[in-house]
């Protein structure tokens, strides 16, 4: 990337923060989001690369290599998975729904949840459909970026990232249709 684009910047998982001479495009780079699985042989984990430009997320791609399934989604262009549109679900009863965290968030709640140790990769799920929701305390950017703008692409909501500091992110997100009744069930998450 750092050819193709010599003068962006980079906020990595293994580096933080790079920033080269354009400090107004940043590449955001998980390149293992899901590395205990990965290092324990579980085949759920995932590749996150988002461009930020002005403060503003213009692009984000997921990839799985074990399923042969990139997602990717580009500001006001949609939400895709191998080229096919996505949409969130659209289920407005919780007790339909089914949602993930981390082991924190599957402690708090009483909604029906899974922990599957990869936040790109659940990202992914609720802009396609396969969950309804995420919510995790203090993650990190580089797990959330190219999520965030594909379920916002693909008609969910996500609450303002952008105001946490890049490593303490709280991120709650799910389609429009069971949002408010996720927040509720969330309050004092």
């Amino acid at each position: 990337m750092s050819k193709t684009k010599k003068n962006y910047s980079f906020l990595t998982e293994e580096t933080g923060a790079i920033k080269n001479k354009d400090k107004e495009n940043t590449w955001i780079i998980d390149p293992i989001d899901g590395t205990t699985n990965f290092l324990h042989g579980i085949p759920h984990f995932a590749i996150s690369i988002a461009l930020k430009s002005k403060e503003e997320l213009l692009s984000g791609l997921i990839f799985d290599p074990i399923k042969d399934e990139m997602f990717f989604a580009e500001k006001n262009k949609g939400a895709f998975l191998n080229n096919q549109r996505l949409r969130v679900s659209n289920k407005n009863s919780l007790e339909e729904c089914l949602f993930s965290s981390n082991n924190e968030g599957v402690k708090f709640s009483n909604l029906n949840m899974r922990c599957s140790g990869s936040a790109a990769l659940d990202l992914a799920y609720v802009a396609s459909g396969r969950l309804d929701g995420y919510f995790q305390n203090k993650i990190n950017l580089w797990d959330v970026a190219a999520g965030t703008l594909m379920i916002n692409e693909a008609g969910g909501i996500v609450n303002d990232i952008d105001k946490f500091d890049v490593n303490k992110i709280d991120i709650k997100a799910s389609s429009a249709a069971i949002n408010d009744k996720m927040l509720e069930n969330l309050v004092n998450f």
